[in-house]
């Protein structure tokens, strides 16, 4: 660690980037399974941390205070929280794609801190990204390039996510409902610009190309996209197309469209495969005949032989015409398994 920082300041620092790259090799490792969960609580650390070192530098004394009085623990003071910290650093930017980030963070970490999650993993490999990414922005802006994490690594959170959603995430453990329900209402609750900036959530993609004309040439380079003039911005755009067409190789009518059988398979068991007792009988739960008063009671779709069966919620229904039937969303699978998760939304159906 470089000289001419107070001591205070160093012993942050320090920390800070100590918990970043121990982030960084607990999610690298193969053989770990609690990939997210242990670098989120890492990362936390280290964001809390490097607040930390950037007040110390400003002579701001990061404690809680009762009455004009610092507080004291086990003889030690209070630090600020990572919460805390976010509203100090940022105070009025209440819309910072970077603090939107830190602030997803946040509750996420309390609520998987004692848990191993991995389902949830590949959705939130995007915001993870941005979390180390951003991190290394405020240590330059705020220490200089020589503290940086970028000449320690090489490419950062090396493993390519998989490419499970959210709904799969809850089939196979449903105990991770409540954190995929905080996931999707947080990403509602942001911008649109937010969202869409790489600082809230880092997106990708890397093409293999042939070899390089020169030896010296790097076999990776970045570019922030938000760097890129508008014509640049088009190409890579164009490219971007290109290549998900060139994966394509044959038309797929319907590819993500789902039958009614397997809508209720997934509802079932997002819900953890709950039985119920009916007409002196056990049953599911969410079955057939659950979900035909359920796209009955949100008008998803009209009835059976409707001179207009195409007028649909084309976010949760399509009719396919040439099969004359019904084919469902995984967005209305998602809504499904909410509603019903209410009791009283359940048993609505029945009255």
């Amino acid at each position: 660690m470089p000289r001419g920082l107070p001591k205070a300041v160093k012993k942050c620092l320090e920390k800070s980037r100590d918990s970043a790259l121990l982030a960084v090799e607990t999610y690298n490792k193969p053989a770990v399974k609690f990939k997210s969960g242990g670098y989120i609580v890492l990362m936390a650390i280290s964001w809390t941390s490097l607040f930390h070192a950037v007040f110390f530098k400003q002579k701001k004394k990061p404690f809680y205070k009762t009455n004009n009085r610092f507080d004291k623990k086990d003889g030690d003071y209070c630090y600020w929280e990572l919460s805390t910290c976010l509203k100090e650093y940022f105070k009025t930017d209440t819309n910072n794609p970077i603090r939107k980030n830190l602030e997803f963070f946040v509750p996420l970490r309390n609520m998987i801190e004692h848990k191993s999650l991995p389902e949830i993993d590949s959705d939130i490999f995007a915001e993870c990204q941005a979390l180390l990414l951003n991190y290394d922005k405020i240590l330059y802006k705020e220490f200089g390039e020589k503290y940086c994490l970028k000449e320690s690594l090489s490419f950062a959170l090396q493993l390519y996510p998989s490419s499970k959603s959210l709904v799969n995430a809850i089939v196979e453990n449903p105990s991770a409902k409540p954190v995929v329900d905080f996931i999707k209402a947080y990403r509602t609750s942001v911008t649109a610009e937010v969202i869409n900036s790489g600082e809230y959530s880092f997106k990708a993609f890397l093409i293999q190309v042939a070899n390089h004309q020169t030896k010296n040439t790097l076999p990776i380079q970045f570019v922030a996209y938000d760097k890129l003039d508008d014509s640049q911005k088009t190409n890579v755009n164009r490219v971007a197309a290109l290549v998900k067409n060139k994966f394509i190789q044959v038309p797929v009518s319907n590819k993500d469209l789902l039958k009614p059988g397997i809508v209720v398979q997934k509802v079932q068991a997002a819900l953890g495969n709950p039985k119920i007792q009916r007409n002196g009988k056990e049953k599911d739960k969410f079955n057939m005949d659950t979900h035909t008063r359920c796209w009955k009671k949100y008008n998803v779709r009209p009835e059976n032989n409707s001179n207009n069966p195409e007028i649909t919620n084309a976010d949760y229904c399509l009719y396919d015409q040439p099969n004359d039937n019904y084919l469902y969303t995984d967005d209305w699978v998602d809504y499904l398994a909410e509603r019903m998760n209410i009791e009283e939304e359940f048993n609505s159906l029945y009255e």
